[in-house]
């Protein structure tokens, strides 16, 4: 049955297991893709231009948020970061699911842009803000001033988790990977993305109607 595709928000603080079930979405059905972001920052060594940014002047990252190519976008340390809207359109268009790694404020411009209706937007929270702290200091990459300032943030992203559409607490990461491919099953089937279901529901009454004459 041909379907638009969904753009899948995916969101949470430092440490609560959104890369983790992210990748395991994507090794669970290997159609779904990242969506690919732009940046004005300068490309380092082995990165190439669309696959793990659209590099692009800030004279023309600045163009495309003014002509409104950008579903979403955001300054970080002097430099755009933001979402190309053209692939993502084209994505949907073909029944592809785009899956979107971003916080609460690029989830807020993608649910309020063009795209909003093909929007599934999912929060990842912690068991316990313990536990979080712990999963933090367990990678043993970041010095306790970091670790804090994550801290800090979580604090303010955890304040937004009512804004979205599904909520996972990620106590256990299978079970919690579990609920969310049943998320993605479920909102691939709603009546509105199936584009192809009134010329099927057509076809099942042309069928009645031969019967009846025969």
């Amino acid at each position: 049955m041909a379907r638009r595709g969904l753009l899948i928000i995916l969101s949470s603080p430092s440490g609560a297991g959104k890369s983790t079930l992210a990748r395991k979405l994507m090794a669970w059905d290997d159609t779904i893709r990242f969506s690919v972001s732009a940046t004005t920052r300068a490309p380092r060594a082995g990165e190439v231009d669309g696959r793990e940014y659209y590099f692009r002047s800030r004279p023309e990252f600045e163009r495309m948020i003014a002509e409104g190519d950008m579903l979403e976008h955001a300054e970080v340390f002097g430099n755009f970061y933001g979402s190309p809207k053209a692939p993502v359109e084209a994505a949907l268009r073909d029944g592809r699911d785009m899956l979107f790694d971003i916080d609460w404020q690029g989830g807020q411009q993608v649910r309020n842009s063009s795209l909003g209706k093909d929007v599934v937007s999912i929060f990842v929270l912690p068991p316990s803000i313990a536990e979080l702290e712990q999963r933090l200091r367990g990678r043993a990459q970041d010095s306790d001033e970091v670790i804090a300032g994550r801290m800090r943030k979580s604090r303010d992203e955890i304040s937004h988790w009512a804004e979205y559409d599904y909520v996972l607490v990620n106590d256990d990461l299978e079970r919690t990977s579990d609920a969310l491919r049943g998320i993605i099953q479920a909102e691939r089937l709603r009546r509105d993305r199936q584009t192809g279901l009134n010329g099927f529901v057509r076809a099942l009454n042309t069928e009645f109607e031969s019967r009846a004459g025969a």
